[in-house]
Parts: structure tokens; C-alpha cells; sequence
């Protein structure tokens, strides 16, 4: 790959997508008449607005219905009248459904990392991109359930993926304590994924290791601070292996594949109208090898993350994040070698009126102590900038323009596999988003 030619050539994309959005912008800037579960909409007979600030970012009133263990006051209201007080069916079984298409222009590209062999596609149809199935309802006074399984996502069909699936407790024995076992994601105690309104990603919690694992989290509120503790597996969702060691044809399995669990926590409240947290996890994973690092070896080795996570809102229709997180994978690729690398993101999202909404995201990573390793986490690098506009043609279904500018330099092959950023990750996205 010539370096001039690709710099030359992205430079071009660059131009060419600032251009596209500076005028999708100026059409959409015209002032106009002013995850989303529609379970709940459906179960309390309420608009999503009452809970979305835009689909599916949550407002105010949507923070606290999660607090309140995902239920109103009058929850019994919508159960069916059995006449047994031990018996709380609600009075529909609770399904929704999300779904999403685009279309992409994109550089990017997949390359063997071996032999260096590359597809690309300039333009790419994502048709469905994604098809989820959710539920939720309260199942007694202070137990409920939530679950999403995806029927089709990023091209990958015929195969079902359970991700969030857990029961929640909001007040254990009587202390005030709250707890969640099942399947979730680590990084919702910072800033949920699924709430997002960009396309693109929060990086740094996807190359951190942060997103789905199965363990428990407990939680308790001493006045103005939040106290959240939790412990997973560490090796996501998965593994399992089947349980041989009594004899032949045992009917269990294993979700975890070393002794240890990770524990993680968060300490988090609001300060002046900001709301501050610092979170912090310690754990193990398995040790990087094979073909550039790209298979799991036998060794468990020290994962350490800590960092801080902002938020806030400016004036009744601006909401603005960020997140800082450090960390620390001690022998990762080689004994008695440290490593540590450093990512973030900023994100601001604007609810210009009823129909517009527009979304900005900045992504960075440093790979630092990965560089130069010749394996794939040189590719932690990442410095890009997400411009996303959403236009809701009713609450729960909107169509979506976003433009993602990569800011880093691509680079040439230097060892003995194809690894880093090698090509460009500039896109330009149109589609549409639905839950119902």
C-alpha cells in the first residue's frame, strides 16, 4: 500500500464527507414543529417521550424509572386480577422489537492479518443490521426481569444471541440494597450502549474488555452518592464448557474459565449539576498468542481499569458526557513486560425540536505500551469524530444521517504481520431505526 496514495486518497474522503455533512446540515438546521422499550409505553399507556428525551437516550423521568426497578407506582394496575396475592401476571406478554437498516460508504477494509489479503466493499448494504427481541415486566414488589435476544445482527443470521438478561431485586432483606444477577454489561454503570444516539460506538469500553459479562451487581444510595459493586466472570458471554469431571454425559456447563472473578465498582453523584463517578475493576484474562496476538492463551494475567466519567445537561434541550479510562494488562503479550494504554470519548447530544435531533462523538485512544508489539492491539489507536442527525418521523422510528471522520493517520506494515491502523475509518451512514 503506497503512503502517499492512501493519504492523498483520505484526505479526498475527508474533504468529501465534511462537505456532505455541511450540507445535509444546513437543510436540516430549518426549525421545525416541535432503547427504547415500548413495553412501557404500551403496558402504562404513555408516550415514549415520557421516559426518551430522543429515542433511545432517556430523560430525567427515564433514569428514575430504571432506579424504580423499571415500574411505576400503579404497576399492578395492568396485572391480570387472578385473586391470588402471590400471583402478579401482567396482562399481555410484554415483547418489543427493535430493529435497524443502513447503507454505507466506507474505507475501511478487512485484511488477513497473516498474509495480507483484503476485501473491501466502497459501498455496503446493511439490511437488517439488527432485529432484537425485548421484554421486561415486574414480576413481585421488588423483583423484575429484563432480556433482549438479536435475531440478526452486522450480517450474521440463523443464530439467536441472548445479551442483557437479568433479575433485578431492589430491596434485599429489607437493607436498601439492590441486586442484579444475569447478563449484562459492566460499562452500563457509566454510560449505557444501548442508549447511545450515534451509530459509531463508545470505543473504549469495547477495547477495554467493559461490555457484556455474566456475574451481579449490588447497589445502595446513601443520600447523594451512589454505590455500585459488582462481580463477573471476566470473560464475557461466550464460553462455557461442559462439567466431565465426575463422569461421562454430566447435563452442566461452566460459564467461567478460571477460579477468580473480577470485581469492579463505581462511586458516583452530583456536584453543582454535574454528575461524577469513578469507576474502577480488577480482574484476569487470559494472556494474547498465536498469529499477532489473535488467540487466547493458558495464562491468566492481572486487568486492571480505573477512570472517571462526566456528565450533564446545558440549558432544557443539551446533554453532554465524557468518559477517561486507564489501563493497566500486566504480561498480556509477554512475561514480566507491563502494559498500559489509555482511552476516551466526549459526546454531546442536541434535541433540536420534536423531529431533529443532532449528536456529536469524539473517540481517542493511545495504545501506547501495544505499539509496536506486532499484534492486533496496535489497532487501539483511534482518534475520530462522529457528526449524527436523526430526524424522528414519530417517536419510536427514525431515520439517521451520520458521517464519521477519521483523524489518524493510516500506516504501513513495520513487522511480520499486518496490524494497526491500516486503512482509514471514514463512513458515511443513512438508514433508519425502529423500535415498536
Amino acid at each position: 500500500m503506497n503512503a502517499q496514495t492512501s493519504k492523498a486518497s483520505k484526505n479526498g474522503l475527508v474533504i468529501l464527507f465534511i462537505f456532505f455533512f455541511l450540507l445535509i446540515f444546513s437543510v436540516l438546521i430549518i426549525p421545525t414543529k416541535s432503547e427504547a422499550m415500548p413495553v412501557f409505553a404500551r403496558k402504562y399507556n404513555m408516550s415514549c417521550v415520557a421516559c426518551h428525551a430522543a429515542f433511545p437516550r432517556l430523560n430525567e423521568f427515564g433514569e428514575q424509572f430504571v432506579s424504580d426497578n423499571y415500574r411505576l407506582p400503579n404497576w399492578k394496575d395492568t396485572t391480570v386480577d387472578t385473586g391470588d396475592d402471590m400471583l402478579a401476571l401482567p396482562d399481555s406478554v410484554p415483547l418489543a422489537l427493535r430493529t435497524q437498516a443502513f447503507v454505507q460508504a466506507r474505507e475501511a477494509e478487512t485484511i488477513d492479518v497473516d498474509t495480507g489479503d483484503t476485501i473491501s466493499a466502497d459501498t455496503d448494504f446493511q439490511s437488517p443490521y439488527l432485529i432484537k427481541l425485548l421484554s421486561s415486566a415486574p414480576l413481585s414488589d421488588h423483583i423484575s426481569y429484563y432480556f433482549y435476544a438479536i435475531f440478526a445482527e452486522k450480517g450474521d443470521n440463523g443464530s439467536v444471541i441472548v445479551e442483557d438478561a437479568w433479575f433485578s431485586h431492589d430491596d434485599i432483606f429489607g437493607s436498601d440494597i439492590s441486586l442484579m444477577l444475569g447478563q449484562f454489561q459492566v460499562s452500563d454503570l457509566m454510560f449505557p450502549r444501548e442508549t447511545r444516539l450515534t451509530f459509531q460506538d463508545f470505543m473504549v469500553y469495547r477495547m477495554a474488555g467493559l461490555t457484556y459479562d455474566r456475574g451481579t451487581i449490588f447497589g445502595y444510595t446513601a443520600g447523594p452518592v451512589d454505590l455500585s459493586l459488582g462481580l463477573v466472570n471476566g470473560n464475557g458471554i461466550s464460553e462455557n464448557h461442559t462439567i466431565n469431571s465426575p463422569g461421562y454425559k454430566r447435563p452442566d456447563h461452566m460459564f467461567d474459565n478460571n477460579s477468580g472473578k473480577a470485581v469492579f465498582g463505581r462511586i458516583g453523584g452530583d456536584i453543582a449539576g454535574v454528575n461524577l463517578g469513578l469507576f474502577g475493576y480488577s480482574g484476569t484474562q487470559k494472556n494474547a498468542t498465536g498469529v499477532a496476538g489473535t488467540e487466547s492463551g493458558d495464562r491468566d494475567t492481572d486487568k486492571i481499569s480505573y477512570g472517571v466519567d462526566l456528565s450533564g445537561k446545558a440549558g432544557y434541550k443539551t446533554y453532554w458526557f465524557a468518559q477517561l479510562l486507564q489501563n493497566e494488562w500486566d504480561e498480556f503479550i509477554d512475561v514480566n513486560t507491563k502494559y498500559s494504554w489509555f482511552g476516551s470519548f466526549v459526546g454531546l447530544d442536541y434535541i433540536h425540536s420534536d423531529h431533529w435531533v443532532y449528536s456529536v462523538l469524539y473517540n481517542y485512544a493511545d495504545a501506547n505500551d501495544m505499539k509496536n508489539t506486532d499484534t492486533v492491539y496496535e489497532g487501539i489507536d483511534i482518534n475520530s469524530l462522529t457528526l449524527s442527525t436523526s430526524y424522528y418521523f414519530m417517536r419510536n422510528v427514525k431515520g439517521v444521517i451520520e458521517v464519521n471522520l477519521d483523524l489518524l493517520d493510516s500506516v504501513d506494515k513495520t513487522g511480520a504481520y499486518w496490524t494497526g491502523h491500516l486503512t482509514g475509518e471514514n463512513y458515511v451512514l443513512v438508514g433508519f431505526d425502529a423500535a415498536f
